[in-house]
């Protein structure tokens, strides 16, 4: 499967977040480096596989994931 390669900035405009939430945010937390970004060649430069983050942005979410913090 070929994936489509978004810097911080044009994952932005897709998905209408600021770049720094994605940074600050998102990043570690709900996109998760090797599943939904890669850092080529062990770098600093970020790029997210947008076919990765598209599918989990779509999935329902279920009930264990929302009480995951109440308890």
């Amino acid at each position: 499967m070929s994936y489509t390669y978004l810097t911080t900035e044009e994952l932005s405009e897709r998905i209408k977040y600021d770049p720094r939430t994605i940074r600050n945010s998102l990043k570690d937390s709900v996109l998760i480096e090797g599943v939904h970004y890669i850092r080529p060649f062990g770098g600093r430069k970020i790029l997210y596989l947008w076919e990765k983050i598209e599918k989990d942005m779509t999935r329902p979410v279920s009930i264990d994931s929302l009480m995951s913090g109440v308890i």
